[in-house]
Parts: C-alpha cells; sequence; structure tokens
C-alpha cells in the first residue's frame, strides 16, 4: 500500500467513476483499475461495486474512506507546515535576562517581524538569569538566548551582541553618596549585596574585586540585579551592578567606577551541533548584522 493508491482511492470515491477519477488523476483507467485491485488484495475486502465504468462504495469502503481522509488531512496538514518552515516561517523560542527585555529584545524581535513581514513568524519569550538559560537551551527549551558568558560551556556558541557598564549604586544617606567615581577598594569597609553563585554576574564581579586584590564583605546574595537595586535603596548595603534604566527610578546614588573598569558583555548563545530551523537562522544572522560588537 502507497500513498499514491490511497489518493486514487479517495478519488474514485468521490467521482464513482473509473474514468473520471483517472481523468482528473491524470493517469490511464487501466492503471487506476490496477492500483485499486492491488489495495483490495492488500486489504482483503472489496472497497467497490463495479458496474461498467461506474463504481460506488461498499459498506467495507464507506468505512475505509473514513480513515484514509482523517490520515491524508493529518499527512497534507504536515506537509503543509513543513512548506511553511522551509520558506522561513515558524515560532522562535527565545530566553533571555530580564534586563535586555527593556530594549534589546524587543527592537531586534520588532524588527525582524518588519523586515519579514511577508512572513508569518511568532516570537514566545522567556526570562530567567544566565544558568537555567543555557541549561533550557541545552535541553531544547529554547532555539537562543540571551545572557552572560560562563566558561567550559563547548557545546555552545557565544556570539557578543551588546555590552553594559558596571556601577556602584549606594543608598542616598550613604557616606559615598556625595561622590560621582569611586575607587572599588573605598567600598571594602560597607556591606555589600552581591550577586549570587548562580548568577552569571558573580564571576564578573568576583574578578573585579580580584584586580584590587581583597574581598567585598558580603552581606547578601541575590542572583538578581533589580532585587539587588531594590534591597540597596532600602539600606541594605551597597552593590556593584549594571547600569539600567530602573536605577533612575530607585532611591541610589549612581557612582561610576573608576579603578578597576569593566564592563559587562551580554552573548547570542546557541547549540554548535544543533539544526537550527530557517526562521532560526534567519533571525540569528539578523541580530549578527544588527550588534556589531
Amino acid at each position: 500500500m502507497n500513498l499514491y493508491q490511497l489518493r486514487y482511492f479517495v478519488t474514485l470515491a468521490e467521482t464513482k467513476h473509473f474514468g473520471k477519477a483517472a481523468e482528473r488523476l491524470c493517469i490511464a483507467q487501466p492503471s487506476l483499475s490496477h492500483a485499486i485491485a492491488q489495495l483490495e488484495a492488500e486489504l482483503g475486502v472489496v472497497l467497490f461495486e463495479r458496474k461498467n465504468r461506474s463504481s460506488t462504495l461498499t459498506k467495507e469502503g464507506m468505512q475505509f474512506l473514513s480513515y484514509v481522509e482523517k490520515s491524508l488531512e493529518i499527512l497534507d496538514n504536515g506537509i503543509e507546515t513543513m512548506a511553511h518552515i522551509s520558506r522561513g516561517e515558524g515560532c522562535i523560542e527565545l530566553g533571555f535576562l530580564r534586563t535586555l527585555g527593556l530594549s534589546l529584545i524587543p527592537e531586534l524581535a520588532s524588527g525582524f517581524l518588519q523586515e519579514q513581514r511577508d512572513k508569518h513568524i511568532q516570537f514566545k519569550f522567556y526570562t530567567d538569569v544566565t544558568q537555567p538559560l543555557l541549561q533550557g537551551l541545552k535541553d531544547e527549551k529554547y532555539d537562543m538566548v540571551f545572557c552572560t558568558q560562563l566558561e567550559n560551556e563547548k557545546t555552545i556558541e557565544f556570539i557578543p551582541v551588546s555590552k553594559q557598564d558596571l556601577v556602584l549604586i549606594v543608598p542616598r544617606n550613604h557616606p559615598l553618596a556625595n561622590r560621582y567615581t569611586v575607587d572599588l577598594t573605598e567600598t571594602l569597609p560597607y556591606p555589600h549585596v552581591y550577586f549570587a553563585e548562580k548568577s552569571g554576574l558573580r564571576i564578573v564581579i568576583d574578578r573585579l574585586f580580584e584586580k584590587i586584590g581583597k574581598r567585598p564583605n558580603i552581606a547578601y546574595e541575590i542572583q538578581e540585579d533589580q532585587v539587588i537595586a531594590g534591597l540597596v535603596a532600602q539600606g541594605f548595603g551597597i552593590a556593584v551592578v549594571p547600569y539600567m534604566e530602573e536605577l533612575l527610578r530607585l532611591n541610589v546614588k549612581i557612582i561610576q567606577i573608576s579603578y578597576p573598569y569593566w564592563e559587562r558583555n551580554f552573548y547570542m548563545a546557541t547549540l554548535k551541533d544543533k539544526y537550527l530551523p530557517p526562521v532560526v537562522q534567519r533571525f540569528k544572522q539578523f541580530v549578527i548584522t544588527h550588534c556589531r560588537v
């Protein structure tokens, strides 16, 4: 039994005439008769009552027709879906850091949709911190993620897309609040609200303190930069965080770090050996073109 035989069967059931069915299928009538005979032989039942060139379905033929029509509908839907995917349409599962959701990700997604406006493309957005994002990428929950870079991730390709300065934030009534710049050594006497081990920023800020050969006085460890900023605003300590616009709305003083200077880099991450659907490949190239860091 093959797909052609099933389509021949449905066409003959619709036309109830071998000649008309053969004409619609653009095949010779003997070929159609042979295909139907083979199908009946394989099934072990008679599908059509034949009278000259006309034919009507038997009871078994009507029963089999319902199965074939459902099967062909599912198959045709699958073929159509694959055709859309091959044309660069479909859904992109995108994971990213919350801080990138303010401008970078919306701008990239909007720009890509505008460029590909003749295609049916959807995004699904997910936010988290770096380590869970990368694990989700490995588990194929996401097509790609935007995060910081972790070491020893040999199966992941990291492409830089953006960067962000690190700044010191302190409560407005803090002794350092009257400063515009600060050396990191001047922060050592004060308790720090620090990034937790699972945060991609932890290793970055650890290295910052390694440059001055000292360790900060860590009072609290938090994963989310926005939560850290909120705690600093309420007087729980001071913190080194990436600059973000939310800081301007909080009761904190933003101070530039004069030494040592460090930038936080963001990356687009994809699996090196995983096949990317055409729509994801196109979005990846779009990001590379528009984010030259």
